[in-house]
């Protein structure tokens, strides 16, 4: 399938053009990016149209069934629904399990919902490296909703709130006091903050739900127009999805209402310019000529101890130059 042709399935809304698109921009072949880039460049001006919504939390917290339930209430209000779910990739094989499609059973079953697992390949901040890109070709093929579920791993997985319109953060009942609430991060980060598995513990859940209102208080507001809410759900059960999906739309219409939504947006695009921009640099350094001639000698030379981590990065810094 050639690229123009690619480009015109993906604006049908073709699933199995839409896989492609993804698995080229995810490509790291060197001869696929300028195909992945003027692919981009043709689907642009059909981007934009959804509402973006990064999920977190730590692993156990039931992100996978939240967002099935989430994705299920969406479709049934009529919605096509995009989930971009990140699995960590090993440190030691480079591999990832990608599981999460099937932790989302039933929505994966229905013709509205498109399922996408990626790797991270090595990405920090909880998402993989192209996923700005996947949400771009995502709202071109005609998805109004697109869930980003990162990976879960704690305060650091904090990147999805630069790419998303709302960024909700997830809690276990029992995962910490009014002071584990307080740490910066991706607690400061989050516009809605959901304690899930209120089934488990009823009580633990309203304590929770109590000590991060507490805790919220405290801290800065992300925005003049909006004070983050905490709810509490039982994804399981879908209890208190659509008080949920209700909150995420009171968020927009605040956000649109203030002018904070379309600023948001550009921070996004910024955002994207500058980690391409970072993308790029460390892909033209580690292929310098000198760099690669001096790097293996260099290495040897820090694990033995002769020379300092300092000096190494310097000089090879100035070889690039």
């Amino acid at each position: 399938m050639d690229d123009a042709t690619l480009a015109k399935e993906v604006l049908a809304g073709g699933r199995r053009a839409l896989a492609k698109a993804i698995t080229l921009v995810e490509s790291s072949l060197p001869e696929d990016a300028p195909r992945a880039q003027n692919l981009i460049a043709a689907l642009l001006a059909h981007a934009g149209g959804s509402l973006r919504v990064g999920i977190s939390g730590v692993p156990g917290v039931g992100k996978s069934t939240f967002i099935e339930a989430l994705g299920l209430h969406l479709i049934a209000a009529g919605r096509r629904v995009a989930v971009l779910a990140v699995d960590p990739s090993s440190s030691i094989s480079g591999g990832s399990i990608l599981g999460d499609k099937t932790r989302m059973d039933e929505l994966s079953r229905r013709e509205e919902a498109f399922i996408r697992p990626s790797p991270t390949g090595g990405a920090l901040g909880g998402v993989a490296g192209h996923t700005r890109e996947a949400i771009l070709i995502c709202e071109a093929a005609g998805y109004d909703v697109v869930i980003v579920e990162t990976v879960g791993v704690g305060q650091s997985e904090t990147a999805v709130a630069a790419m998303t319109d709302v960024f909700v953060l997830l809690q276990l009942p029992n995962a910490g006091d009014e002071l584990q609430a307080l740490k910066k991060g991706i607690v400061e980060l989050a516009d809605i903050v959901v304690v899930n598995k209120r089934d488990v513990d009823a009580g633990a859940t309203e304590m929770a739900c109590a000590q991060l209102h507490s805790a919220l208080s405290l801290l800065r507001p992300a925005s003049h127009c909006w004070r983050v809410p905490v709810l509490s759900t039982s994804a399981i059960r879908n209890e208190g999805v659509d008080e949920f999906w209700r909150a995420v739309v009171a968020y927009r219409e605040a956000m649109c209402a203030s002018g904070e939504f379309e600023a948001k947006r550009r921070h996004q695009a910024l955002s994207w310019m500058w980690a391409l921009i970072e993308s790029g640099l460390d892909t033209r350094f580690r292929a310098h000529p000198a760099v690669r001639a001096a790097l293996p000698r260099l290495i040897d030379a820090v694990e033995a101890g002769a020379v300092s981590p300092a000096v190494a990065a310097q000089s090879l810094l100035d070889m690039a130059r």
